[in-house]
């Protein structure tokens, strides 16, 4: 995760920030999540890299 607010306004100010000082992130690979809030939990921000998935994990033969 490269960053988390419940301030919208500091989320937007932050993303273009991030977008404004050319930065050499992937925005391909950006995923940007609003998290509905509830009456116990606010509404969260998120803004997040992709991490592609490692291959598979190879058996441990001592087993």
């Amino acid at each position: 995760m490269l960053f988390e607010t419940q301030d919208a306004s500091e989320w937007r100010a932050r993303v273009r920030r991030l977008r404004a000082d050319g930065e050499q992130i992937d925005w391909t690979a950006i995923r940007m999540d609003t998290l509905c809030g509830r009456s116990a939990h606010p509404t969260t921000y998120r803004l997040s890299l992709f991490v592609p998935a490692a291959g598979p994990v190879a058996e441990d033969d001592h087993h």
